[in-house]
């Protein structure tokens, strides 16, 4: 992730090393909401008005939630006219986005010890626990942890049970591996990467490859392959690439190195004959190549990046389709290549036509104002029929989330009448009465049975006690489940990538439980959540238990999450008819209703 250099605040990866003078106009959203939590952990760490602490995460969730990039929008009222980013924030953007820095952040970075900010990337150390450790026990740094661990100081503090204790333990014996990032996040230096790259005389194709290809919710490096005329001065050109922050290895046929933000790249120029095969070979994964290449095999070939060959002859390899072609294959969907039965499905012509963004009619998890969002209803509305979309549900959370000024029964009520009255205003477009209702520590729910039996839709999501045993938290929702008016199970791990892993939970019996009962289950669409992961979303399907592809919009750009959950649905084998919210507005409202 995005950091800042506490010498002079500017905006760098962990450890990169700035030239005296430069400045880094290419700031991307990522890195914005970066030190907007960096600031609020240091603040944080400082004791300082939690008020202030709040509205620097906040900031930090809406700019990660804009679907367009900062700096495109910088000067224009759409900038201006931010929802949720007062005057101070917006300067603090603009300043980060004009000269790479922020003389803020460095200041705060100043009164707090840099040993005491690495403590912020161990596991289960937010800010409070940090603050302790420092305030407490005087600790420094990894290296004075270690020690107090060691000697038992630690086990005095209160909020250092023996779990995390043992976490910290291991996590500082392990050597720090190169952390994986959000697709959503990889997005954003990869494209414009790929448009760079594209803009080199000589070059005339560019593909992103790997993990990012696939769609997997998380990336670890990016895989470039560039089509390019003999002769093409690629290296020249990717020294003067703003973005990149070193070249670790650069010849005729690869180059390698890494973006500002720690992000390895390795770029490899590939002839057009070939191109189709190395496309295949560099997408990946290993384990769906190794197939691929058992089954040339099997049939008298040899298959590399650079072909598929008959002894020195090429059979195939120039595209994709002509590769797959040759080994008896439809053409595989990169998202499904993960070894999982998808070279049998093509043998056999089984393959899904897969879920596409088009085939959603709705939404059926969105915010507004009235709680959490930052979008009246009329907006979120307005937005969504310019999506082309049928219908949305509402569904403002209930009051037990303290943080988000929640509904409680008469001002759902209220909303009710609200989205009644909008209702009797609009042609070829529904909006669904809902609420986002808390599954309480017993398994209770919010809001009552007789307030939830009005609303369209009931989505439950666990917001607390995520350290719950397996069994505990299993049993809690099921409990949820059991009440007379629930619809959906929402984002149902808990999940934040890079930030909170799933709590433990017996999948099956959610799963069987969740089919017994006629609910359906969640892709949460936020970019950090994709929860369901793809392995669970497929195990869904194959029970037979639908799928509402949700975007937990807070905003009204934010429904373009949509395209998030389509991709994780594709990676879990879904088609339109394992979706929900694929349904004209009458089949929904029949898959809606079971009987108790």
């Amino acid at each position: 992730m995005a950091a800042i250099d506490g010498r002079d605040g500017r905006v760098t990866a962990p450890g990169s090393v700035e030239q005296p003078g430069s400045t880094d106009s290419h700031i991307h959203n990522e890195d914005v909401a970066s030190a907007f939590d960096e600031m609020a952990d240091l603040l944080d760490i400082q004791g300082e008005n939690p008020f202030r602490i709040r509205a620097y995460r906040r900031a930090a969730q809406i700019v990660r939630g804009l679907p367009q990039e900062l700096a495109r929008m910088h000067g224009t009222e759409e900038f201006d006219a931010l929802p949720g980013i007062g005057a101070d924030l917006a300067r603090k953007i603009a300043e980060l986005l004009r000269t790479g820095r922020l003389r803020a952040l460095d200041k705060l970075r100043l009164r707090v010890p840099q040993g005491v900010r690495q403590l912020l990337k161990l596991p289960s150390l937010g800010p409070v626990r940090v603050r302790a450790l420092f305030t407490a026990l005087k600790i420094r740094g990894p290296d004075d942890l270690r020690r107090a661990l060691s000697e038992g100081r630690v086990e005095k503090l209160r909020g250092f049970g023996p779990t995390i204790r043992a976490q910290l333990t291991q996590a500082l014996a392990e050597t720090p591996q190169s952390p994986r990032i959000p697709w959503s996040v990889a997005k954003q230096y990869a494209e414009p990467l790929k448009r760079f790259l594209e803009s080199i005389p000589g070059v005339s194709r560019v593909e992103i490859a790997g993990s990012y290809r696939r769609g997997r919710d998380t990336v670890g490096d990016l895989d470039v392959l560039v089509c390019a005329a003999r002769g093409t001065p690629l290296i020249a050109a990717l020294t003067r690439y703003p973005e990149l922050r070193e070249l670790t290895a650069g010849g005729e046929t690869k180059v390698s190195g890494k973006l500002r933000n720690g992000l390895q790249v390795d770029i490899r120029v590939v002839s057009s004959e070939s191109f189709g095969s190395a496309l295949h070979y560099f997408t990946g994964s290993r384990d769906h190549n190794i197939h691929v290449r058992r089954r040339a095999q099997d049939r008298g070939y040899k298959l590399s990046e650079y072909g598929l060959f008959r002894g020195r002859r090429r059979i195939a390899g120039a595209t994709e389709e002509d590769l797959f072609e040759a080994l008896g294959l439809p053409w595989i969907a990169p998202e499904l290549r993960e070894d999982r039965g998808e070279i049998e499905a093509a043998a056999g012509r089984r393959l899904p036509r897969l879920i596409e963004l088009k085939d959603l009619r709705g939404d059926l998890h969105v915010h507004t104002k009235a709680s959490d969002g930052v979008d009246p209803l009329k907006k979120m509305v307005s937005a969504a029929q310019a999506r082309g979309l049928s219908y949305i549900a509402i569904t403002d959370h209930s009051k037990h989330v303290g943080v988000t000024h929640g509904l409680d029964a008469e001002r759902l009520a209220r909303q009710a009448d609200e989205i009644d009255a909008l209702n009797a205003t609009l042609k070829g477009f529904t909006v669904l009465k809902g609420a986002e209702v808390d599954i309480l520590d017993d398994g209770k729910l919010a809001l009552a049975d007789a307030v939830l039996r009005r609303l369209d839709v009931v989505v439950i999501a666990v917001h607390s006690q995520f350290g719950l045993s397996q069994a505990r938290q299993t049993e809690r929702i099921l409990r949820a489940l059991d009440r007379p008016n629930v619809s959906i199970l929402a984002h149902p791990f808990g999940r934040l990538l890079g930030e909170r892993a799933p709590y433990e939970l017996d999948f099956e019996r959610v799963l069987k439980g969740i089919r017994e009962r006629g609910c359906c289950l969640e892709i949460n669409a936020q970019p950090l959540r994709l929860d369901l992961d793809d392995v669970h979303a497929k195990a869904a399907r194959d029970q037979g238990v639908l799928i509402a592809i949700s975007s937990d919009a807070h905003s009204a750009d934010q429904l373009a999450f949509l395209e998030n959950g389509v991709r994780q649905a594709r990676r879990a084998w879904l088609t339109r008819d394992d979706v929900l919210n694929t349904r004209p507005l009458e089949a929904l409202r029949a898959a809606l209703r079971r009987e108790r």
